[in-house]
């Protein structure tokens, strides 16, 4: 009477073994992400204001260029996890290589535009005349690295496929050390200024991307994969990717949509609009964490056809994504006191700032069951839904949010409005997970 729980238990503890073994490292991964820029900004900062600003604009610019491909990522991942899932470990190899094949050919398309257009893209996003020519700067030599920051997103996916996300933690402290010491070397020791911070960030990424090379050609020579580019490996790639590359379009319209109309609200509202986005984006690292290792996980047990732990896998992802957002909202909610003097001493955008933190705080459950589905899709190849759905939400999301100034609404509706879209997310990827569409098993997705 009592094996039946017991095995129950057992199951479980071996789902929450993965989980950790997986998102404990994704998580430090994706945190270190964003310590580039910040590195960047600490040691140009004290060039000049001009300087700065250049580089706000050009990092934004290259941060863009570079998430909308992060779709590598994704389809690489759950790719290759269904080829480990039915032991095909030389399939698996060959799959990550078509995935690092497409990365470099879109990064050559990505330098190809940027360089000529540098000038126009940074008059577009408003660079003031002194802050225009070191964002030209800063983004042209960076956009050097763009194949490489692509790179990384591809061998990313493929170590996390082979359910490996401590190889991509250790490159991504050893590419932020190095970038910090390239950076404070050309910067000052060079006298390069804000070119040689650029020179320092790209020389970084070729880095990252020549360590990650080396372990996946390490793993093709082992399996006797070949290296060479093909052309149909290389199209399926792509085919798999454009619909995440529609999803993550559809999502970052609704960033910017909200910051339009935050920007129409005032100084004040833009002002903390921007702290709240800036807590909402780490809070997200927390909860992609988990997501990651949905990905891994759930395309190995798809790939070796074992539909019943997929479905309990996703299960018990889900509790973690609830009791990880609730955690998470409860640490918003405590740490105000802490947090908004950290960024802000204007009593104003204080004002402005409390009853946006109570919402986020509110939305955090919601996110982590998001984020949880969100990656147990991906692991499943279920790229279409995502983008159908993703599509769904913007367009009953985008006029909600921008009537909030026609209606007098301050900066805590369009929050509102952002918990509008959270709760859209989850309703279409919930009614997904329970029709059970998404599990189709094999080493391929038919």
């Amino acid at each position: 009477m009592t094996q039946a729980p017991a095995s129950a238990r057992s199951t479980v503890r071996r789902h929450d073994r993965e989980i950790i073994a997986l998102a404990v490292p994704a998580f430090g991964a994706l945190v270190a992400e964003p310590l580039f820029v910040m590195v960047d900004s600490a040691i140009v900062g004290h060039l000049g204001t001009p300087q700065l600003a250049g580089l706000g604009v050009a990092a934004a610019l290259l941060t863009t260029a570079v998430n909308i491909f992060v779709f590598l990522a994704y389809a690489t991942t759950a790719a290759v996890a269904r080829r480990v899932g039915a032991g095909d470990l030389p399939g698996a190899i060959r799959q990550g290589m078509d995935g690092i094949w497409l990365a470099l050919l879109l990064g050559a398309a990505v330098i190809a535009a940027a360089l000529p257009t540098a000038p126009g893209l940074v008059d577009l996003f408003g660079a003031s005349d002194t802050a225009a020519p070191y964002a030209v700067t800063y983004l042209r030599i960076s956009a050097l690295g763009i194949p490489a920051m692509l790179v990384v997103l591809a061998a990313t996916g493929v170590l996390r496929g082979l359910q490996d996300t401590r190889t991509p933690l250790y490159v991504a402290i050893g590419g932020f050390t190095a970038n910090a010491a390239l950076n404070a070397g050309l910067v000052y020791g060079a006298g390069l200024g804000i070119a040689g911070s650029a020179w320092g960030t790209a020389v970084a990424q070729w880095a990252m991307a020549a360590v990650y090379l080396a372990v996946v050609v390490r793993g093709a020579r082992r399996h006797g994969t070949s290296l060479r580019p093909d052309a149909a490996g290389i199209r399926a790639c792509a085919h798999a990717g454009a619909p995440l590359l529609v999803r993550t379009l559809s999502l970052r319209a609704v960033m910017l949509i909200a910051t339009a109309v935050a920007a129409r609200l005032g100084d004040t509202e833009v002002a903390a609009h921007q702290i709240v986005l800036t807590l909402w984006t780490l809070l997200a690292f927390a909860l992609d964490a988990i997501a990651i290792a949905g990905q891994a996980i759930i395309g190995r047990y798809l790939g070796a056809e074992d539909a019943a732990g997929a479905r309990a896998a996703c299960r018990r992802m889900v509790q973690w994504g609830i009791v990880a957002g609730i955690v998470l909202g409860l640490l918003v909610i405590a740490s105000r006191p802490l947090f908004i003097p950290l960024f802000t001493t204007d009593p104003e955008v204080k004002d402005a700032l409390l009853p946006v933190l109570l919402v986020t705080a509110l939305v955090q459950p919601v996110s982590g069951v998001v984020y949880v589905l969100d990656g147990v899709l991906m692991g499943a190849g279920d790229g279409p839904y995502l983008a159908g759905a993703m599509i769904v939400t913007l367009a009953v999301f985008a006029p909600v949010a921008l009537l909030v100034p026609a209606w007098g609404g301050g900066l805590t509706a369009v929050w509102w409005t952002m918990a509008l879209m959270m709760a859209l997310r989850l309703a279409t990827l919930w009614l997904r997970a329970r029709s059970g569409r998404w599990i189709v098993t094999g080493a391929t997705r038919a």
